[in-house]
């Protein structure tokens, strides 16, 4: 599966941006997907992740309560709404799939196989 992020931007401090991250697969609603994020100097880490109905959620501590990770299958899309960003959010966030047949949020990405080519959110604070 073809995975393509975008919607990322330079916010300020306490706004909001929505990443959407379109898939090319035919049964988009048999993966699992998740975000993760690289800032500058560290190690990629887990945001959220998806089950394939969107059924369940699972997300990283930083980013509980203000993140919020839903999809759309009827367009082959998954969203990671942001809000009440913060400096520390800034960051290039990927999208990534698991393989199909894998169910188990994880939030490890050594368990994700396809992966998007990032989109930079800038917080400003």
């Amino acid at each position: 599966v073809q995975l393509q992020a975008f919607g990322g931007g330079l916010v300020q401090a306490g706004g909001s941006l929505r990443l959407s991250c379109a898939a090319s697969a035919r049964t988009f609603s048999s993966y699992l997907m998740g975000w993760f994020r690289q800032a500058p100097g560290k190690e990629r880490e887990f945001v959220a992740a998806i089950s394939g109905s969107g059924g369940s959620t699972y997300y990283a501590d930083s980013v509980e309560g203000r993140f919020t990770i839903s999809r759309d299958n009827q367009k082959n899309t998954v969203y990671l709404q942001m809000n009440s960003l913060e400096p520390e959010d800034t960051a290039i966030y990927y999208c990534a799939s698991r393989p199909r047949g894998y169910y188990s949020l994880s939030y490890s990405a050594n368990d994700y196989t396809n992966w998007g080519q990032g989109t930079q959110v800038t917080v400003s604070s």
